[in-house]
């Protein structure tokens, strides 16, 4: 040895390598078509000359398979999912502080959906409408703009005079045009508001049971959360004198999540007194406010805030698609730049093409349309949950917060709490997809001893619905008999 270094690898040997290992994690698998030999230089930046070179070398080694006027695709034979030759161990990276908060929060299980799912969140493909959508994205692509360029990070101007009618219209809202930013989702919604209000330190309070991604975005800024129990009047403002002042609430007060309460009108005017006396924010998810199946849908706290201390969070999530990523906040005036110069940080602006195309169904009534129908399918996917449970189950299973919004929480007043895993499990073994209460409670201590599932019911048409309450049944009898 000289101490040399090694010698690099020329560039298609690197290219062949690369290739290699992607083969190996099953990113191409076998009989998978790569690139062709002109895109891939291009890509890479590289004469086709080099990418050729790489590709006769996986042929040679048995990599690759092909034949004339055809792109090279990954041998047949091959296995897929063998990892590379493990590499020299890297050194750590230094983490910041939110980051580390951020991995000391249990992450959501990322397993494939069972084949009836009962996940709170999915919408039924089928209820998008398609047509009404493909209409107004074509009308948007045919305008096509001389120039392409930035917009507003508020949003689209005709997007949020869209959505500032609509409130008003469908939440009794009254809001400025500077007040409303479209942001990528309620989510993204909820991280700015943890972002501008929040310091490491600072006590927020939380619905207990509440939200978990809102806790975690919350927990992650550094904030000391401070669990609040919640009834069937939403959440107890009877103890936040208890607690000391707090620099945010966050709420849902509309539909509590996932318990189903309204939050009465004194304890929403309790709520907005406490925040005008400690200075605190209240943050309003509201995040199915539109669907209530019985009544019209509950006026938002925001109507009620006079002192500027609410910020409302609307999406369209749970009415078109998760998938499209769009919400909305409704910001006090005073903080309107606060918001909008974190947008222009975070992502510039929402997708603009997606913006317009929501902007055109809210102007032409096809939104609102779009949702009647989806109120009325949804009840009759949860009309067929709550027969379902009533015809599986009888008197075992106790039914909280079916009213309104698209899930429901089933208890099991005989089955302790820390039966829940099991009964997961056991479904799921069946092809059922069920979720515990369980995880949403932020003091484990504080929760009742009784079996909760949060069971969504828009994903599924009601003949699913049913044959996943029947098969949830046998799977839970047959687990308590090999229990016994």
């Amino acid at each position: 040895m000289d101490g040399r270094s090694p010698r690099p690898l020329p560039v298609s040997a690197q290219i062949g390598t690369d290739l290699k290992a992607q083969i190996a994690q099953g990113v191409y698998p076998p009989g998978a078509a790569l690139p062709s030999t002109r895109a891939l230089a291009v890509e890479l930046g590289v004469s086709r000359t080099t990418v050729t070179a790489a590709y006769d070398q996986l042929i040679a080694e048995g990599y690759l398979e092909t034949r004339p006027g055809a792109r090279a695709r990954v041998a047949a034979g091959l296995r897929a999912g063998q990892a590379p030759a493990a590499a020299a161990p890297m050194p750590p990276h230094h983490l910041s502080a939110f980051g580390r908060r951020l991995l000391a929060e249990p992450a959501p299980a990322a397993a494939p959906g069972p084949a009836i799912d009962f996940r709170y969140g999915d919408l039924s493909g089928d209820d998008f409408p398609v047509l009404a959508w493909r209409r107004a994205l074509s009308a948007v692509l045919l305008r096509r703009p001389a120039r392409l360029g930035y917009g507003d990070p508020r949003g689209l101007p005709e997007l949020r005079a869209a959505l500032q009618a609509y409130l008003w219209r469908a939440r009794g809202l009254s809001c400025s045009l500077d007040q409303i930013v479209v942001v990528n989702g309620s989510q993204q919604g909820i991280d700015l508001c943890a972002r501008l209000l929040v310091d490491p330190g600072d006590r927020v309070v939380m619905e207990d049971p509440g939200y978990g991604a809102a806790r975690r975005v919350f927990a992650a800024a550094g904030a000391a959360i401070q669990p609040v129990p919640v009834d069937a009047e939403g959440l107890q403002t009877g103890r936040l004198a208890g607690i000391g002042p707090a620099r945010l609430a966050y709420v849902t007060p509309s539909h509590q999540f996932p318990l189903g309460g309204v939050l009465s009108a004194a304890r929403r005017q309790a709520l907005l007194a406490w925040a005008e006396a400690c200075g605190a924010t209240v943050v309003e998810d509201d995040y199915d406010g539109e669907y209530r199946f019985d009544a019209r849908p509950v006026e938002a706290l925001l109507s009620l805030d006079r002192a500027g201390r609410v910020v409302y969070v609307g999406t369209v999530s749970k009415t078109l698609s998760p998938q499209l990523r769009l919400g909305y906040l409704v910001v006090p005036p005073a903080l309107s730049d606060a918001f909008t110069e974190a947008k222009r940080l975070a992502d510039r602006q929402a997708p603009g093409l997606e913006q317009a195309a929501l902007a055109g169904l809210l102007a032409g009534g096809g939104y609102e349309r779009h949702l009647r129908q989806a109120r009325r399918r949804n009840a009759g996917r949860r009309a067929a949950l709550l027969a379902a449970l009533a015809d599986s189950f009888g008197g075992q299973v106790r039914v909280e917060g079916a009213a309104a919004g698209l899930h429901l929480v089933a208890w099991f007043d005989r089955v302790p709490a820390a039966a829940e895993i099991e009964m997961a499990a056991a479904a799921r073994a069946a092809g059922v997809g069920i979720y515990p209460v369980g995880p949403l409670y932020h003091d484990a201590q504080a929760r009742p001893d009784r079996a909760g599932l949060l069971l969504g019911f828009a994903g599924s048409e009601p003949d699913t619905i049913r044959a996943g309450i029947r098969r949830l049944a046998a799977a839970l009898t047959t687990g308590a008999s090999a229990g016994s």
